[in-house]
């Protein structure tokens, strides 16, 4: 009788990837988790229990057929794993590697529900996917045949990488218009390399430009091109441009040296590891080196922001959050990560200014408490008077999220409908925006989420697109 592969939860307990020690990560940016080697890759998948309905599945965005590549893996079919894989996921190492998997696939592991602890999906996706560019298996895209049509992609985030593939996979021509030097989006400049070393999105930027996707880059819609000559230059664009702008925060002494953007901060550090010079590292007003570090905000990219600068020297490192732990929004293994590494948490606080004169010094706290539920079902954080105290800071770092910029202006464009909050309003199935032959996919209609949200965007939005232009092309056909 052949040997049970599966089902092994009950005689095979959870095991992660080794993490490497938290003094040695602290002293660079590589990936903090060491690979699985082949035989551990397969004793892990084997603990998936093949449930009838995989709530793994149900709850990927991607809806990623994760029982059975865990299967292929335990077996050792490898390739037929990644292909699988593959299929519905466009990027699989990366959101391995940077998908709070503890929110989303092992959350709501069915073994984990029943007290088994949970399969460790993303190292596995991880694995299969590190496997097959060793191999080889991951080649350039070959369209069985080249079509005429045209689309301009605006933005090389997930959103937009990830439509570009899926078009150039049935041979239309695509060109990637991004404000950066480099493609990527928050992928190479947002997340640190400790989270997603880089190498990871140069290999698949490169595949995209073999596979035939043309990228301009340094390109800025609306200064370096009008947004009008883009839709004159393809048959259909797709907006995908993400959402960069900051959420501020006001108060005394808010506009002091000394405090800035995360976003400012992470592109910074993130050019660092490509090697070029960066003058606001030099001058050390993004260089956290030997100084007291507030970080304001609890989600992923207040987290990001910490541990970069516990890695750049900080005296001290502290975050601020005006909740407690069980309620912030950050992904609970960053957060635990980032207190091996020495930061220092301030649970339900909240800042109310800035001391210092030519430069910030300190941040006011407040202490809060929470209090009754909001319309969301979250307990509302309330102010706790004559509580107040100052946390001594030489830098500030803002995490308080992002919002979309105005791009009906700042692209000089009539009739792009926005929504109240400033995304681009476009239909929930389609894509499709006011404009015709115009599309938006990623945060810039859901505003700031996840990585894997802005690839099932990307996908589906080149979906849309291709039915529309074989729409037009059977209509063309029809009229002559």
């Amino acid at each position: 009788m052949a040997e049970q592969k599966m089902l092994k939860f009950v005689s095979v307990s959870r095991d992660m990837p080794v993490k490497r020690d938290a003094a040695e990560r602290r002293e660079d940016f590589d990936e903090i988790y060491r690979e699985f080697a082949a035989a551990k890759a397969a004793e892990q998948a084997s603990r998936c229990s093949q449930c009838g309905v995989p709530y793994c599945q149900t709850h990927c965005p991607l809806h990623n057929n994760i029982p059975d590549w865990l299967k292929l893996t335990a077996e050792g079919r490898l390739r037929e794993a990644y292909e699988l894989s593959q299929s519905t996921n466009t990027f699989p190492e990366i959101c391995g590697r940077i998908c709070p998997q503890d929110r989303l696939c092992e959350g709501n592991c069915v073994i984990e529900q029943s007290g088994h602890g949970t399969v460790t999906i993303g190292a596995v996706e991880k694995y299969i996917t590190d496997t097959a560019w060793d191999e080889g298996w991951v080649i350039p895209v070959k369209p069985a045949a080249e079509r005429p049509e045209s689309v301009g992609i605006i933005g090389a985030g997930p959103g937009g990488l990830a439509a570009a593939d899926k078009l150039r996979r049935v041979g239309i021509q695509v060109t990637v218009y991004d404000r950066h030097d480099r493609a990527g989006g928050l992928l190479t400049y947002g997340i640190p390399g400790f989270k997603l070393e880089k190498d990871v999105v140069v290999r698949r930027n490169d595949q995209l430009v073999q596979s035939g996707v043309t990228f301009e880059l340094d390109c800025n819609i609306g200064e370096t091109l009008s947004f009008d000559e883009l839709r004159s230059r393809h048959d259909a664009i797709l907006i995908a441009t993400g959402v960069y702008k900051s959420r501020d925060l006001g108060g005394p002494g808010a506009g002091l040296p000394g405090i800035v953007k995360a976003i400012d901060y992470l592109t910074t550090s993130n050019h660092l590891s490509f090697g070029d010079p960066v003058p606001a590292f030099e001058s050390g007003e993004l260089n956290a080196e030997g100084k007291r570090v507030v970080v304001i905000g609890g989600g992923d990219t207040a987290m990001d922001c910490v541990r970069t600068a516990i890695r750049q020297g900080a005296a001290k490192v502290t975050c601020l959050y005006r909740r407690d732990r069980a309620n912030m929004p950050g992904s609970q293994r960053e957060v635990a990560n980032a207190e091996e590494e020495g930061v220092e948490f301030g649970w339900l606080t909240a800042p109310k200014g800035f001391t210092g004169d030519a430069a910030v010094t300190g941040v006011r706290v407040s202490r809060m408490r929470l209090g009754a539920p909001d319309v969301s079902g979250r307990q509302t954080p309330e102010v706790i008077p004559d509580a107040d105290y100052t946390e001594p800071a030489e830098l500030v770092i803002k995490a308080l999220g992002f919002e979309p910029e105005e791009l009906p202006k700042l692209w000089n464009v009539d009739g792009l409908e926005v929504t109240r909050w400033g995304t681009i309003k476009a239909d929930f199935l389609t894509k499709q925006t006011s404009l015709e032959g115009v599309y938006a996919a990623g945060d810039i209609v859901r505003g700031a989420s996840l990585v894997v949200w802005a690839i099932r965007d990307g996908r589906e939005a080149a979906d849309s697109i291709l039915a529309w232009l074989d729409t037009r092309a059977v209509e063309a056909v029809a009229a002559e």
